[in-house]
């Protein structure tokens, strides 16, 4: 498949790399900013522009892979140039709409994952997601979903925004949570590492069962003793910010346990 990707950040340059590698030709790499063009272009032979009007149109697919509050402005004008070809965003959390107010053939190519520049993605397990408003065009995503991933799914833009919100609790929020223990370790000179066993087996613990019923910790088991101490740790360190957190998050806790 002729594919040209729309952006040149960290989604793009995974999406690029693997669907060059599963035997797609990438066309063209298009950022306003060359140099990002260019760096990406190079990597997976394709040509850069920064010029929307330069953009050509012997494609079968567009992928648009910038931020969320761009995308408007991008699909707008893009449809005055790929007017016959298929576009689609990267988005968990913008609908689908966004693209037919201006395009019709329109769709959705969202991978859940998380991307950094250094690490690779395992794509045969990364869940992808397709939305189109034409049959032919969900077909079409499918099967292109279907050479890079063994988890592909027909969600709705409904279905994709509540998993995107759940990834949020999931990832974003469980990362600082690693990075608020951090913080309290390293206060007391305290090697973080010691804690991967532990951030391991949560991992591998709520893959497998219902996190509710995995729950563990002083907040689950009503200890309030130890609520109140760690509570006047952080105080008595200065870190009312994370006092707060604790406190919210175990009282969240508290709540979710059976009467």
């Amino acid at each position: 498949m002729r594919i040209s990707l729309i952006g040149a950040g960290r989604v793009a340059t995974h999406l690029g790399r693997v669907l060059l590698k599963r035997g797609h030709e990438i066309v063209q790499v298009y950022s306003r900013d060359v140099n990002h063009a260019e760096a990406l272009a190079s990597q997976i032979s394709a040509d850069a522009v920064s010029d929307i009007t330069q953009l050509n149109i012997d494609i079968d697919l567009a992928i648009i892979a910038v931020s969320d509050q761009a995308i408007s402005q991008v699909i707008e004008q893009l449809s005055n140039v790929l007017t016959d070809v298929l576009i689609v965003h990267t988005s968990g959390s913008t609908n689908l709409s966004v693209l037919t107010q201006y395009h019709s053939r329109s769709g959705v190519f969202y991978p859940l994952q998380t991307f950094s520049l250094e690490r690779e993605v395992d794509w045969a397990n990364t869940p992808l997601f397709v939305e189109a408003v034409e049959s032919q065009d969900l077909k079409f995503l499918n099967t292109l979903a279907q050479s890079l991933s063994q988890r592909v799914y027909q969600y709705d833009s409904e279905q994709r925004l509540s998993l995107h919100l759940a990834a949020v609790f999931a990832c974003n929020f469980s990362n600082y949570c690693y990075d608020m223990a951090k913080q309290v370790v390293d206060a007391k000179q305290v090697d973080f590492s010691l804690l991967y066993p532990l951030i391991l087996e949560t991992a591998k613990k709520v893959t497998a069962h219902d996190p509710r019923q995995v729950q563990t910790g002083p907040a689950m088991r009503g200890d309030q003793n130890i609520l109140n101490m760690h509570q006047q740790m952080l105080v008595d360190s200065g870190r009312e910010d994370l006092q707060q957190c604790y406190q919210m998050m175990s009282e969240q806790i508290s709540k979710r346990q059976p009467s």
